[in-house]
């Protein structure tokens, strides 16, 4: 089957009801060892949030931090949320009904240890890390009447064994894949062919050391995090251009962050400003992003807003109108409303989270 018939199987299951473009959801993943679960919450208008609930995704956490930037998805119009079961080497389809998720579909991830998940017009993609004697890979499946298929030959391997890779997510266009690799520093990327399936790939070096998350603007320049390997005060974020064969163009070398583990990162919906969360400093950086893709600091000493935590997840409403951070030891999301000079205030600290938790989106 070709890629666009591929797509056509990326339907809305028969009775499922279209989710409301105008309602703000946040999700994090409790990633607990008895039980994984999607946590939702509700945006209210003074920008603050209300727990709604749990649901189950029908696999198994790990039990502990997964490290990666994606363990949760949410497909372009919000409606489908795919989530790594890290315990059970598990994925789960979740579908959004009015205030509640649904679960619809689990599935084997197709390797070990799944640890972060993208979506592309109903073709999903999963990056399994591997173990010490099992290499890590990608695997694509195509989401059909609320289930996910597995794509045969829709698999490819990272660059070598025991490498620990951060991050999976498709190029703006969907023709391809982009995975850093933080102990290798590398960053690989996987062209996709008309069927969806990865025909090329290559594992390129990243100017700055410990490439992590990342994330694109609306032209397709991607934005990524440089942790450093945890020195104090020395992260980064560097931005790119892919050419049409993913090969990597540096626009911007590793600008520093003046914090500690810069790892999450986050692009403004409007395509000015990437912010990223500092996991040593317990804070977040924000940058301006020029015409051509150079990115300078809004704030002279790299901090833009306060979590009080080690911040491990950002994530943005689809209005852009507010940031969402998630940190480790006080266990809280800090929500910060985005002004249009870029700067953050902070409106809202919701706690309560298991240790574990991972991933974060909203829209």
């Amino acid at each position: 089957m070709n890629k666009t018939g591929l797509l056509c199987l990326a339907m809305i299951a028969p009775g499922f009801a279209s989710a409301d473009s105008d309602d703000h959801f946040v999700y994090t993943l409790l990633n607990q060892a008895g039980g994984n679960a999607v946590q939702t919450y509700s945006r209210r208008p003074n920008g603050t949030l209300k727990l709604i609930g749990q649901t189950a995704t029908g696999g198994l956490g790990s039990g502990h931090g997964l490290g990666t930037q994606g363990a949760l998805s949410l497909s372009e119009d919000g409606r489908w949320l795919t989530a790594v079961n890290a315990g059970d080497n598990t994925i789960s389809l979740l579908f959004h009904d009015d205030d509640k998720l649904i679960l619809t579909d689990v599935e084997p991830s197709g390797g070990l240890t799944p640890a972060s998940v993208t979506q592309h017009d109903g073709l999903v993609y999963v990056l399994n890390q591997g173990s010490a004697t099992t290499p890590g890979n990608i695997q694509g499946f195509v989401r059909f009447r609320g289930g996910l298929i597995p794509i045969p030959d829709a698999s490819a391997p990272l660059s070598a064994l025991g490498v620990i890779p951060v991050e999976i997510k498709f190029t703006n266009d969907g023709s391809g894949l982009v995975v850093p690799e933080k102990t290798s520093n590398l960053i690989d990327t996987f062209h996709l062919n008309f069927r969806g399936l990865p025909d090329a790939w290559s594992y390129q070096p990243s100017v700055g050391q410990t490439p992590f998350g990342f994330d694109f603007d609306r032209k397709g320049r991607m934005f990524i995090t440089e942790a450093f390997g945890g020195a104090a005060g020395a992260s980064a974020v560097s931005s790119y251009w892919l050419g049409h064969d993913l090969t990597l163009h540096n626009i911007s070398a590793s600008v520093p962050t003046f914090q500690t583990a810069a790892c999450w990162d986050v692009v403004s919906p409007n395509g000015k400003f990437v912010f990223a969360g500092n996991t040593g400093s317990g804070n977040v950086t924000g940058y301006r992003i020029d015409e051509d893709g150079t990115i300078m600091l809004l704030d002279p000493s790299g901090v833009s807003g306060v979590t009080g935590g080690s911040t491990v997840d950002t994530a943005m409403s689809s209005d852009g109108e507010y940031l969402y951070a998630r940190s480790n030891g006080n266990q809280v999301i800090t929500v910060f409303r985005v002004s249009g000079n870029g700067s953050l205030t902070k409106v809202d600290t919701v706690g309560g989270l298991p240790n574990g938790t991972s991933g974060l989106v909203a829209r």
